[in-house]
């Protein structure tokens, strides 16, 4: 099977048809409309012009919106934007049922610009607030225009009961108070939502809230404050209200671009690439963010043994809080929790799609959830293998730090009494040497000692750090060594200190018995999280992990506190043994 993107469903197939057939009816009203009113229309032909320009902008909007996320309610309430603009023009074509209707509706594209404003990303109203809300910008559209026209003598014969210009202008202005409460109330949520908004999602609800906000207080307000103003004429501020209005779809098609609309598929298309077996095919987790029009959604593991929730590389992680704005949705196979899916609910109103590819990906899902625990499990090894190295490096340090401060010192008090005994007055001679002897004796065994210490753990690497310690090893070196050091002391745990140390001694001792160089180079550097170590040499190369136990030794040093060794050495090049050492805080 090819690439899922171009597995179009006949279903999204369809909708594509259906789409390009609206874009066509909608270009097609337009033209009818511009030919009952242009011929009338003297100088004003281009405000009705830019009237249909509204119409067509808020359609193709929606009409883009609604293909990008097919389940999602964004688009068609766009598209019923757009036909509101176009119902309230049809009060300019003199035909007298349709002025009927564009009278009707002269407003509702405020309305639907307040819905829009609560729908958007997920294109449903969340929370009672929102709906009461919406529901009042339709009753102040529809229900408080109504005496505008029924008592305005002027307005089609059908509708007229009376010739009352006080009750239009009492009209009027209850229209206006309760449209302002209406824009008020909208204001307070929007901001509330944009307050309660992650950053990313801030960026593209903020502008888009502004500029609907201005919308809906710029047309009740043209008449009464924004011509007296600016000193506008009646028509230039037409023109402006009419330029307002098709930013509108222009702000929420920006929005679409900027991530509120991601691209969405069908459940076939995700079944499709589950039965895909094409090395091409995108990770499950790519093809459950597009399906979802949702670029965030993560995929989180259920471990039973355990009882704990991990992300994909095996850490432990937890479902999110409902408050935080991201929802979760649990997936059962043969009625067992596997996963959940974890997605953006401010941009995914309806958790049933969720599930439902849930469903869909239970297997797939299974099968990654086996993989992960396999991590989780590494992971866990390594972790407790580190625990047992440092375990080992303090009971070490503790060894070594008793041998030096305690038996070390007492072996020297021996030596110092040997001696006062040997050059004592009265001594005899048998005594002296027998004392000088037993000195000698302490003295050897105190070297030992220190040499055995040394090989536990040496004293400058416990009381000066790495730094030091190296520098002292290479100043011990009988063979030239340049040494390349950007490590900060109390920066490197003590048990990755000891591991760096010792892979250095006994890479540089390995390169004295069989690289036959003339000099060594060693470097320690801090980079991130992890210590680099290098041991380099110019000569005759040819070393190998195989050759002899002296590298295993190393390799196994390295592997056990999770690091990584590289080893180059080509025949008559020299050697460079390479390290990295995790070095995570």
């Amino acid at each position: 099977m090819g690439n899922p993107s171009a597995a179009r469903s006949q279903r999204a197939r369809s909708l594509n048809l259906a789409l390009w057939l609206l874009a066509g009816c909608v270009a097609c009203l337009g033209a009818v409309q511009l030919a009952l009113v242009l011929p009338s229309a003297g100088d004003l032909w281009w405000l009705h012009l830019l009237l249909m320009v509204d119409f067509w902008v808020y359609v193709a909007a929606g009409i883009l919106a609604w293909r990008r996320r097919p389940s999602n309610r964004m688009g068609p309430l766009i598209v019923i934007g757009g036909f509101a603009v176009y119902a309230a023009s049809l009060a300019n074509t003199g035909i007298p049922g349709l002025e009927v209707l564009g009278v009707i509706f002269a407003t509702t594209v405020l309305a639907v610009t307040i819905h829009l404003l609560h729908a958007f990303p997920s294109g449903r109203l969340r929370g009672r607030a929102s709906l009461v809300t919406v529901i009042a910008a339709y009753g102040v559209s529809l229900v408080l225009q109504a005496p505008l026209y029924l008592f305005d003598g002027a307005a089609p014969e059908p509708l007229v009961i009376a010739d009352r210009p006080d009750l239009i202008l009492a009209g009027e202005w209850v229209q206006r108070a309760a449209g302002l409460a209406v824009a008020v109330a909208t204001a307070v949520i929007l901001a509330g939502r944009l307050a309660r908004a992650d950053p990313a999602h801030r960026r593209v609800l903020g502008p888009l809230f502004a500029y609907g906000m201005l919308a809906v207080l710029f047309i009740p307000a043209r008449s009464t404050v924004i011509e007296p103003l600016l000193g506008l004429s009646p028509i230039t501020s037409t023109a402006l209200q009419f330029i307002v209005l098709a930013g509108v779809p222009i702000a929420f098609a920006l929005g679409v671009l900027r991530g509120g609309f991601a691209r969405t598929g069908e459940l076939e298309e995700l079944s499709a690439w589950l039965g895909d077996t094409g090395g091409a095919r995108p990770a499950l987790v790519d093809a459950l963010g597009r399906f979802l029009g949702d670029d965030s959604v993560e995929l989180v593991f259920w471990l039973q043994e355990s009882e704990r929730w991990v992300d994909a590389a095996g850490a432990s992680t937890a479902l999110p809080d409902p408050a935080s704005g991201r929802s979760s949705v649990e997936i059962l196979l043969a009625g067992e929790r596997v996963g959940a899916i974890v997605y953006d609910a401010a941009l995914i109103g309806d958790p049933e799609r969720v599930s439902a590819a849930g469903r869909v990906i239970a297997i797939a899902v299974e099968r990654e959830r086996l993989l992960t625990a396999l991590l989780a499990s590494q992971e866990a090894l390594i972790s407790s293998r580190a625990r047992l190295v440092a375990a080992a490096d303090r009971e070490r340090r503790r060894i070594a730090g008793n041998l030096h401060d305690g038996l070390q010192v007492q072996l020297v008090l021996l030596a110092l009494e040997a001696q006062q005994i040997a050059i004592a007055a009265g001594s005899t001679d048998s005594t002296r040497e027998h004392a000088t002897a037993l000195r000698k004796g302490i003295d050897s065994a105190a070297a030992e000692l220190r040499r055995l210490v040394h090989e536990v753990m040496p004293s400058t690497l416990i009381e000066r750090g790495l730094a030091a310690a190296t520098e002292d090893l290479v100043d011990r070196m009988p063979v030239p060594t340049r040494l390349q050091l950007n490590v900060e002391d109390g920066t490197v745990p003590p048990w990755i200190e000891s591991t760096a140390y010792f892979l250095v001694a006994e890479g540089l001792v390995n390169a004295l018995k069989h690289s036959r160089a003339q000099s060594f180079a060693v470097r320690l550097e801090r980079e991130g999280d992890l210590l680099l170590v290098e041991i380099s040499d110019d000569g005759v190369g040819g070393a190998s992990f195989e050759a002899g136990s002296g590298l295993r030794g190393l390799a196994d040093r390295v592997d056990v506190v999770g690091g990584r060794l590289k080893l180059l050495s080509a025949p008559g090049d020299g050697t460079r043994l390479m390290a990295e050492l995790p070095c995570a805080s």
